[in-house]
């Protein structure tokens, strides 16, 4: 997300604010440096800097490859095909906090770090709820997403929801799926591994799709799933212990915050290709304008006010760096 930029208003070097700018400053600085390395957001999206009201996204068809001319000949032209597209426009997010004159002048150490340590908490949990509410509701089988009021699109490129049986190739292909009903299990696990190592583009081409990320809920049967299958070396299942393939492949992102937006009772959980997801761009996290704070004072009480603006969006580009398990009305593992 980067630094945290400060601006401060007239009448805040005087003997009762001056010396409580810079140390607040730092106590929110320190904290956000913190919180952005405890975040999931950089393994789960495509994080990018925007400098434009909005950005277009798009998929492209492979190229066809090198072709063998022979000696002294001619190249061949190569060419890609766009396929569907995508736009995120930023929106803007804003939030404050306020010391009264009494607070600063008696230099009361709690509220003086208290309400800070609130204000930057609320900030990037903000960030990791919005997140957490595109993938939950994309895993709940939803095509939009209801958070602090506001509407916001959890479909990809294609119009599709993220997880759908009937993704549409823009040139030539068959529908394909990424929605499955299969609950976890070391066979569900190896097949769709290898049904996302099947997806084809737009134009019915091979891709590189290769998972190495499962993504869950704060859910102790499912983390106690997940983990008996991929966290030993030898395979329990069988009398002489033979080699367990799935060990030490996977990363796996346990996120308690999904967990609000998912009906109770359900396990889904999710397989991610990171390295295509950031190189095509999958989910696709845009910061227009990283945080910005200003300190005033109020004319009318006389407090010191904290105000915090930023402009962020994220959203859905290219489904194929992910598939969906344990989701009733899915389709079938093979």
């Amino acid at each position: 997300m980067g630094n945290i930029s400060f601006t401060e208003g007239s009448g805040l070097q005087d003997s009762i604010y001056g010396k409580s700018q810079y140390s607040i400053q730092m106590f929110l600085e320190k904290h956000g440096e913190g919180y952005e390395k405890k975040s999931m957001l950089p393994q789960l999206f495509s994080m990018e800097r925007s400098a434009h009201f909005g950005e277009k996204f798009t998929t492209l068809t492979a190229m066809e490859g090198f072709q063998p001319v022979g000696e002294n000949g001619n190249y061949p032209s190569d060419g890609m095909q766009e396929g569907y597209q995508k736009f995120l426009e930023h929106m803007t997010w804003k939030n404050s906090f306020s010391l009264s004159r009494e607070i600063v002048e008696d230099a009361k150490v709690i509220d003086l770090k208290k309400k800070p340590l609130n204000f930057i908490t609320s900030y990037y949990r903000t960030r990791e709820k919005f997140g957490a509410a595109l993938f939950g509701s994309a895993m709940a089988g939803k095509d939009t997403v209801e958070f602090s009021g506001k509407k916001f699109s959890a479909t990809g490129a294609d119009g599709k929801k993220l997880f759908a049986k009937d993704h549409p190739a823009k040139v030539a292909g068959k529908n394909q799926t990424n929605l499955f009903e299969a609950e976890f299990s070391e066979e569900a696990l190896a097949a769709m591994e290898t049904a996302m190592q099947n997806f084809r583009g737009d134009n019915n081409e091979i891709l590189d799709v290769a998972p190495d990320t499962i993504l869950i809920p704060n859910d102790y049967k499912l983390k106690k799933q997940v983990f008996a299958v991929i966290g030993a070396d030898k395979d329990p299942n069988t009398a002489n212990n033979g080699f367990n393939y799935q060990f030490g492949r996977w990363n796996v992102i346990v996120w308690p915050y999904l967990n609000q937006y998912l009906a109770e009772g359900t396990s889904p959980w999710v397989l991610l290709d990171s390295g295509y997801n950031e190189n095509y761009g999958g989910a696709v996290w845009l910061d227009r304008t990283p945080l910005v704070v200003k300190s005033r004072v109020d004319e009318g009480n006389d407090a010191n006010v904290w105000q915090g603006y930023a402009r962020f969006i994220a959203g859905f580009n290219d489904w194929r760096f992910a598939a969906a398990g344990g989701v009733t009305g899915g389709s079938r593992l093979e």
